[in-house]
Formats: structure tokens, C-alpha cells, sequence
């Protein structure tokens, strides 16, 4: 976007040229204040020049005080308009950031969110119109001193011809010719003739201002109607071209997820028929597995009961042998009794009681 014009500021370069005019006007009155002093306040037989140049002059200060206050008040409104912008260029999420809430940019922005959020439609032209309308009003103490000021120095004319058609009507009234009707008639010309002349000054010097005034607000105004329409209106409002180009975009992601969902139901017969072969070699392995275990467990049985036989056939043996080995230990024990007698008696040894005593 353009945002050169926007972030230029046009009241700061009419308030300068605000101060260097007063600075002037001030400088122009000083360097000729005698001559003023002597056409505005000296030999005035009335006090009516005066009183009106001094209101003519008092209104146009009035004046100027308000378009000062209007230009620093759209001074503040081109600051939050360079605000935005900025966050605009900074790609900031909060557009809001930094900017000032009762702005009329600000206002704007939430205006239009309140429209969106609320699924309404967002009519530029009548927003647009509203703010124009809203700022116009604002203007009317300035527009009611600028059409008056000019009928100030009418006013200040009329009245002074009205004084000098008194002095003209006393010179005539009087017989003996008295020179202060003539200096009436005098007077009042010179009030005209000055009133004339400050109307004229103030009005040419507010006029200019107050064209000045009217050439910021349309700065800012289509200011704030550039952003709303390049960069807020693309965010917030959807237009035929938009809705048709997301539309294609989603017929676009509708078709891909489609190819996608294919694709995967492809994969996934793959894998149940994979899963079922697998699930069938599983019960073959089963059923083999079933009858190597029941052949085990036959063998095993076998084996068990040879080994029960083979337990008891040794177990009988055993005894056997144990019984036999008992009578031949009774038969030694009888043997070595005998022997042990025949000992004795052969020795004559004495018994084994003897020996202990």
C-alpha cells in the first residue's frame, strides 16, 4: 500500500505555518505602531471603533484558538494512524498494539470487528458518510466565525455611517456652521474605513486557516478511508471472488483428501489380507503345535510309567539283596561267635569280664 501519504503529517506543517504567521502579524504591528496607534485609538471622538475593531479582533483570535485545538486534535489522529500502519508493515497479530483507544482509527477497527463478529455486512459508503458527517459537526463554531467575520466589518461600516450621517445631519441642524458636526462626520468615516480594513485583515488571515483546517480533515479522512478500504475491508469482508476462490480451494483439498482415503483403504485390505494369512499359517502352527504337545505328552506317559516299573523292580531287588546281605551278616555274626570261642578255649582266655575287672 501507499502508506507514504499516510505517515505524512499535514498539521504539523499548518500549525508551523500557523505560529510564523502570528509571529509576523506581531512583528507587522510593532514596526507600525505608531501609525496604528494614531489610526485606531487617537483623536476618536467616540468609543465605537474601538469596541468593534477590538471585537473583530477578539473573534478572529478565538478563531485561530479553535483551529489550533482542531490541528493538534488531527495531529493525535495521524500519529494513530501511523501507529497502525506500522503495525501493519511489522505483520503484528494485534493491530491494536500501541494505538490509542479513543482514536478515530481505533474506533474504526472496532467497529468493523463488532460488525464481523456479528455476521453483518460492512458497508464502507455508510461508514465512511457516518465519520464525515460526525466530523463536520464538530466544525461549526469555526464555520459560524468565518462567515461572521466578514459581517463584522459590515457591521462596523453601517455603524460608522450611521455616526457620520449624525454629524452630518448636527452640521446641517446647526446655523453657525459648528466644526464638530464636520468632525463627526470625519470620525465616522474613519471608524468605516478601519473596520473595513481589520474585517478584511481578519477575515483574509482566518480564511486561509480555515481552508487550511478543512484540507487536514480531508488528509485524514482519506487517510483513514485508504487503510480501511486496502487493508481492513480484504481482512474482514468476503467478496464473491473470495468465497469462489476458497471454495475451489476446498473442492481442491476435497478431491487430494479423497485420493488420500483411497489410498489408505488400499493399504488397509492389504493389511487385513496379510493379517488373515498370517492368522491362518498362526492356526496351522497351532494345530501342529497341538499335536507334537499331545505326542509329548504321550511319551511322557510312557516314560513314566516305565520308569514307576523300573522304580519298583529296583526297589524290590534291593530289598532283596539287603535281606540276603542281613542273613549273611547273621551267619558271620554267628561264625566270628564261634571263632571267638574257639579262641578262648584254645588260648584259655578268660571272658571279656574278667579282663575288666
Amino acid at each position: 500500500m501507499d502508506i507514504q501519504r499516510l505517515l505524512t503529517s499535514l498539521c504539523t506543517k499548518i500549525i508551523i505555518q500557523l505560529f510564523v504567521a502570528i509571529v509576523a502579524t506581531v512583528i507587522l504591528i510593532a514596526w507600525n505602531f505608531d501609525f496604528i496607534n494614531q489610526f485606531y485609538f487617537q483623536n476618536q471622538q467616540t468609543q465605537t471603533g474601538i469596541i468593534i475593531n477590538s471585537s473583530i479582533a477578539a473573534l478572529l483570535i478565538f478563531g485561530l484558538l479553535n483551529i489550533l485545538l482542531h490541528l493538534l486534535r488531527y495531529k493525535r489522529e495521524e500519529q494513530a494512524i501511523a501507529v497502525l500502519v506500522n503495525n501493519i508493515e511489522a505483520l503484528r497479530q494485534d493491530l491494536t498494539h500501541g494505538l490509542p483507544p479513543h482514536s478515530i482509527i481505533a474506533k474504526r477497527y472496532a467497529t468493523m470487528k463488532s460488525i464481523q463478529s456479528a455476521n453483518g455486512e460492512i458497508n464502507h459508503s455508510a461508514l465512511s458518510a457516518m465519520l464525515t458527517a460526525d466530523e463536520t459537526t464538530k466544525f461549526g463554531l469555526v464555520k459560524f466565525i468565518n462567515n461572521i467575520l466578514i459581517l463584522t466589518g459590515v457591521f462596523g461600516t453601517i455603524v460608522s455611517l450611521s455616526i457620520a450621517l449624525l454629524g452630518a445631519s448636527d452640521l446641517i441642524d446647526s446655523a453657525a456652521g459648528s466644526l464638530g458636526g464636520m468632525g463627526l462626520v470625519i470620525h465616522g468615516m474613519s471608524t468605516a474605513l478601519s473596520t473595513t480594513i481589520t474585517a478584511i485583515v481578519s477575515y483574509v488571515l482566518f480564511g486561509y486557516f480555515y481552508t487550511r483546517l478543512n484540507d487536514a480533515q480531508t488528509h485524514l479522512l482519506s487517510g483513514v478511508e485508504h487503510l480501511t478500504s486496502v487493508y481492513l475491508l480484504p481482512k474482514m469482508v468476503k467478496t464473491t471472488e473470495d468465497v469462489a476462490f476458497e471454495m475451489e480451494e476446498l473442492v481442491q483439498s476435497v478431491r487430494e483428501a479423497a485420493d488420500n482415503l483411497k489410498l489408505t483403504q488400499e493399504v488397509y485390505q492389504a493389511s487385513a489380507l496379510t493379517l488373515q494369512e498370517t492368522i491362518s499359517t498362526n492356526q496351522e502352527h497351532r494345530t501342529q503345535l497341538s499335536s507334537d504337545l499331545s505326542e509329548i505328552k504321550s511319551l511322557l506317559t510312557d516314560n513314566v510309567d516305565r520308569t514307576q516299573e523300573f522304580y519298583q523292580f529296583s526297589a524290590q531287588t534291593l530289598q532283596e539283596m539287603l535281606m540276603a546281605n542281613h542273613k549273611q551278616m547273621d551267619k558271620l555274626s554267628g561264625d566270628f561267635s564261634e571263632v571267638k570261642l574257639l579262641l578262648r578255649e584254645g588260648f584259655r582266655l578268660q571272658p571279656a569280664n574278667r579282663d575288666s575287672e
